[in-house]
């Protein structure tokens, strides 16, 4: 009997070695054989996977030189000037002395930031991403889960990051969310105690916000990511439609050696552009604004990207009118709405969105080729909507500076951000849902008719026509391929007997719920249809290649014909 064959280098024996005592080597198989499709928007969730883990290599060389204490000192180094001789936080002193006397430490700081800045963006994107193309449909509604859970620990990873250096911009932030904390009813106090350890700003709130950012936070996103990127593997990866693509199959490139290379190099690429940035774009120069002090709040200020929502909700929040004393407690209402109540009812909404379009729709197949945002014009409308309010809460964040800048009443500026609020986000809706609705319109025309050639020919009989040119097969499968779903049907209220029927009136709810979301809706071309637009374009074929052959004259139109398809 031969002798099986071994292997001869040092990889080699090391592969074998471990195949035999674990069969990894089953796993790189099945991986390396893996499909990916091919396009640019599934790079979002690569440069938020390639960020975080720049921010985890810059924020491990941040750790062993920031010391997080709010134990007064005083700053003896000679850079920056104006802080020498100043008394503040030990926290506040290391982040100083790591920018100037530390080799690299300002670098490694900017790079930090700046990463943290895109990974959070780079969420955001490939979260509406696969909002807009609904990814999160079955079988994915546990990733799109995970990824919201993402979402909000990037949010706090984000802020408690930023929250660490105890300087005046950090410490203005900590105010507003002890000022949200003590507003929560009957236990906003005690919580606020519990966070600072004593009265705003204590002695322990930076060493806690150091334990949740460097241990707690990235523990978390660390699970999440490969809990996402395992769900990603075992249901294969979605699709956008084209041809040949269905719910069965997967058209792309192998894992090993395609992605496997592309990924290598955008992650350099990534690591490249972010250390460019944080090299040359100065960023959160804390000196800029001293050490944190309780008794001054600067104007001029704003967070971080991601939290300005929050801040500029809280703006345009009217303040009196809205404390309610009820039974001794005082219920701040201008803080809890902005702060809680609001973001609440959004994540809670986006937790509940597949299944809330599952219920509508009566849809529990499979998914795994991507929706046309135009052909979901109330799910288009819907995230439009939210961007639109994003960017209203953002504005309001910075009114001070629109009112210095432009010489604008700042009162003035926040009331019109506060209609806008309102106004802007169900005018978006409303637009994008007709714009999708009208793109669907278009899509039937090119379907049935073909695209325009400009091209005008008069036939002996004065008549004039233009000539259209048919669309191709992958072409006209993109445009047709696709469900419009119709509203529920219920049974009646009353059986055969007469007798009422249970669940009647919940029934009626998502009836009602179902037709805001498919009331409004172009159905696709049809193959009947398709059949006799095609048999009535065999007139226009006919012309087209008696045109091409001369047999009919073909002149530009002159005076006032009347040019178009040919009427049946």
């Amino acid at each position: 009997m031969a002798e099986p064959q071994r292997p001869t280098t040092a990889i080699g024996k090391t592969a074998d070695y471990l195949d035999q005592r674990t069969t990894i080597g089953v796993l790189v198989k099945e991986l390396a054989r893996k499909v990916f499709p091919d396009h640019w928007s599934f790079m979002l969730g690569e440069i938020a996977l390639f960020s975080f883990i720049v921010l985890i290599a810059s924020g491990f060389f941040l750790t062993m030189f920031f010391e997080p204490s709010m134990a007064l000192v005083r700053y003896e180094g000679e850079h920056p000037a104006n802080m020498h001789g100043q008394l503040m936080s030990a926290a506040f002193h290391s982040t100083v002395e790591m920018s100037f006397e530390v080799r690299g430490g300002l670098l490694m700081r900017q790079i930090h930031h700046w990463s943290a800045l895109i990974f959070v963006g780079s969420i955001v994107l490939h979260m509406f991403r696969i909002f807009f193309t609904g990814a999160f449909r079955k079988p994915r509604e546990i990733n799109w889960i995970v990824g919201l859970i993402m979402l909000i620990l990037a949010l706090a990873a984000g802020f408690t990051g930023y929250s660490l250096p105890d300087d005046v911009l950090s410490g203005n932030g900590l105010r507003i969310i002890d000022g949200v904390v003590k507003s929560i009813p009957v236990i906003g106090s005690f919580m606020s105690f519990l966070v600072f350890g004593a009265e705003f700003p204590g002695d322990d709130i930076v060493p806690r916000l150091f334990t949740l950012h460097i241990f707690v936070i990235p523990g978390l996103l660390i699970a999440l990511i490969g809990l996402h990127l395992f769900l990603m593997v075992l249901q294969k990866h979605t699709q956008y439609p084209g041809a040949g693509r269905t719910d069965r199959n997967v058209v792309g490139y192998p894992a090993a050696p395609v992605y496997v290379a592309k990924m290598t190099g955008n992650f350099f690429i990534i690591a490249g552009v972010l250390t460019l940035m944080g090299a040359t774009m100065a960023i959160n120069n804390v000196w800029n604004y001293g050490p944190y002090d309780p008794s001054p709040v600067s104007a001029g200020t704003q967070p971080d990207w991601y939290i300005l929502f929050v801040d500029g909700a809280l703006r345009l929040m009217p303040g009196p009118g809205w404390e309610w004393v009820i039974g001794g407690y005082t219920l701040s209402m201008n803080l809890l709405i902005p702060a809680l109540i609001v973001p609440g009812i959004l994540f809670t909404l986006l937790f509940a969105w597949p299944f809330l379009e599952a219920r509508v729709t009566g849809d529990h197949r499979e998914h795994h080729v991507l929706d046309r945002p135009r052909n979901r014009p109330v799910r288009t409308g819907v995230g439009v909507a939210l961007f639109v309010a994003f960017m209203v809460c953002a504005l309001a964040a910075t009114n001070d500076l629109i009112a210095t800048h432009f010489s604008l009443d700042i009162f003035a500026i926040t009331w019109a951000l506060r209609v806008l609020l309102f106004v802007g986000p169900a005018f978006a809706f409303w637009v994008t849902k007709r714009v999708c609705l009208g793109l669907q319109r278009k899509d039937r025309e090119l379907v049935l008719h073909g695209h325009e050639s400009g091209r005008i020919v008069r036939f002996a009989n004065g008549e004039y026509v233009e000539v259209h040119t048919p669309l191709e097969a992958e072409e006209r499968w993109l445009r047709v391929n696709y469900q419009s779903p119709a509203p529920l049907e219920i049974a009646p209220l009353t059986d055969a007997r007469g007798v009422r029927r249970k669940g009647y009136r919940s029934d009626r709810r998502w009836q009602r719920l179902s037709r805001f979301f498919y009331e409004d809706r172009v159905s696709p071309v049809t193959p009947a249809e398709l059949a006799a637009a095609h048999s009535h374009g065999k007139h226009d074929e006919i012309k087209h290649d008696k045109i091409e052959h001369g047999e009919v004259e073909a002149k530009a139109p002159t005076g006032a014909g009347a040019v178009g398809r040919p009427k049946k």
